[in-house]
């Protein structure tokens, strides 16, 4: 239960009837949704845009702190725990980092950038213990719950396929663009661990996401959810493919540089499986993104995958003869049961329904998709090592040695 303001948990370890603190780093765009979703316990944003924070302090009636540099958060004692909504190539640094401080992580999909950054997050979960939730909320739309007992009690029989579509990564941006940043941002904590390069409003804020070595395109975006689902419908949270092979086309012009017509094949040995994503690849209902699962007695087809889920008929009336609700509560957002489920875990110290290795196993595949289409060739996985077999060069690119300070403790 949530308790008055003034009630202030410590060391990172909430009594049954405390509040819980909540620092958020990264406040613009999504990190602006998670303060609606859990208002009364905000204590503190972080932001390396000024005007982001302040804008986001401005929307209480009572004062929060105001941080730019978010060590200086996680060195605040009045702070439990943090949600990271910053964009994807800080969230490895950050969470670790988080996590040695004593505080509870709620990071935004994707969970990782690199393969060996995810493993470090799973690693300092366990040694810190400490309770991280990974923001694909898709697991808490009651859709996706009708979903999964749908095919786990065997309706379409064993699934041995599933086919996702998407639209495509958009092409743009503006190489010439280059300024120098607004007096509001501090472009280079901005930055942080990614490669150095000149200040461009085409990366900044939000087209990050189209950039190969800050974001990853559309399979890291939203595939992070549909993956979420596939992964947890089928068991595939503490394993990984055994072959991926992805094509895509370079975009011939603008700034962004993930590739256009991005098509990849998963391979699974156990279970016997084979995953395809397809940008835009064949639209089998009217959204733009999905996934048809098919089956040995028959298909089911899933729009959405994040904080929407839509079933197809035959699972609506699945869920009307077991009793079962498919749609959200009215006004209630997934990442708002997403975050609910945090904090529960938070007081019980139980693991959240999308724990730090779930994310990491999902983010794995949107990454060796990537890595595949750089390569040029297919990458047979060692989902067990997270090690590419027989291919060392390509293991190099598994992890990244930082840039200065923001380099993941040895």
């Amino acid at each position: 239960m949530i308790v008055s303001s003034g009630v202030l948990a410590r060391d990172g370890k909430p009594g049954a009837n405390d509040r819980i603190v909540t620092g958020h780093i990264g406040v613009g765009g999504k990190g602006t949704s998670h303060l609606k979703g859990i208002q009364d316990n905000v204590g503190a944003v972080c932001d390396v845009d000024a005007v982001h924070a302040q804008n986001a302090a401005a929307r209480f009636d009572r004062k929060i702190a105001i941080y730019s540099d978010y060590r200086e958060l996680l060195d605040s004692k009045d702070i439990d725990a943090v949600v990271i909504a910053t964009p994807d190539h800080w969230h490895g640094l950050m969470t670790v980092h988080a996590c040695q401080a004593g505080k509870d992580v709620y990071v935004e999909k994707p969970a990782c950038k690199y393969i060996e950054e995810g493993r470090a997050m799973v690693d300092a979960a366990k040694r810190y213990k400490r309770v991280i939730q990974v923001g694909s909320q898709g697991r808490h739309h009651p859709g996706a719950a009708v979903l999964r007992k749908f095919l786990q009690e065997g309706s379409i029989g064993r699934v041995t396929r599933v086919e996702c579509w998407h639209n495509d990564n958009p092409v743009g941006g503006d190489p010439m663009n280059a300024t120098t940043p607004p007096s509001n941002l501090d472009w280079d904590l901005w930055l942080g661990p990614a490669a150095g390069r000149a200040y461009n409003s085409d990366y900044c804020h939000r087209n990050f996401r189209w950039m190969l070595d800050l974001g990853g395109g559309q399979i890291r975006d939203r595939g992070a959810h549909v993956f979420n689902l596939v992964s947890w419908f089928l068991g595939l949270d503490r394993t990984g493919p055994t072959r991926v092979e992805a094509s895509g086309k370079i975009p011939e012009s603008g700034l962004w540089d993930c590739p256009t017509n991005f098509e990849v094949t998963y391979e699974f040995e156990r279970p016997d499986l084979t995953i395809h994503w397809a940008q835009p690849g064949v639209q089998a209902a009217d959204f733009q993104f999905g996934a048809v699962y098919h089956g040995t007695k028959g298909k089911t087809i899933v729009r959405g995958g994040d904080g929407r889920v839509f079933p197809d008929e035959q699972v609506v009336e699945f869920a009307n003869a077991n009793g079962m609700k498919y749609a959200l509560p009215k006004g209630v957002p997934a990442h708002d049961l997403n975050l609910a489920n945090w904090l529960d875990c938070i007081k019980s110290r139980e693991q959240p329904v999308m724990d730090m290795e779930s994310g990491h196993r999902v983010a794995s595949m949107c990454i060796l998709a990537n890595l595949a289409y750089r390569l040029e060739r297919p990458i047979s996985w060692d989902a067990k090592r997270e090690r590419i077999i027989d291919d060392e060069p390509a293991n190099r690119l598994l992890g990244t040695p930082g840039r200065g300070q923001w380099r993941l403790p040895g």
